[in-house]
């Protein structure tokens, strides 16, 4: 005689994730992930001799990523612990956002175009 497990034939739906979508950012495809990709590139390079110098203040940070030429009102940075900074990039494109950290180890950033059902490159909030 087989026995069968007692309860649902599948697990329950993941609330989590379904309520929590439109946080997921949307990726680039195409020409658009190609400039994301070149626009990842410029940042690195640009942030890399601040790392070097150890130099995580956020309006320096800022300050460089302004130079690239993105208006300063689409430029965020902030401390991201003792030694770290993130920012985030809102390039006016297509749309076209750039995320990233800075830490004593490495830069790293990420292209992507923004979120479902909200404008803007910042993370929505709110839900359902």
């Amino acid at each position: 005689m087989t026995t069968r497990p007692s309860g649902p034939a599948a697990p329950p739906a993941d609330r989590y994730a379904e309520n929590h979508g439109f946080r997921v950012p949307l990726p680039l495809r195409g020409r658009s992930r190609c400039e994301g990709l070149a626009v990842v590139r410029r940042v690195k390079d640009t942030l890399e001799p601040l790392r070097k110098r150890g130099d995580f203040a956020p309006e320096h940070t800022r300050n460089a990523l302004t130079g690239l030429g993105y208006s300063a009102g689409k430029v965020q940075a902030q401390q991201n612990g003792p030694a770290g900074v993130s920012f985030l990039i809102d390039t006016g494109g297509s749309p076209l956002c750039v995320e990233g950290t800075m830490d004593p180890a490495s830069v790293k950033a990420d292209a992507f175009a923004g979120y479902p059902d909200h404008s803007g490159c910042d993370v929505p909030s709110g839900g359902h």
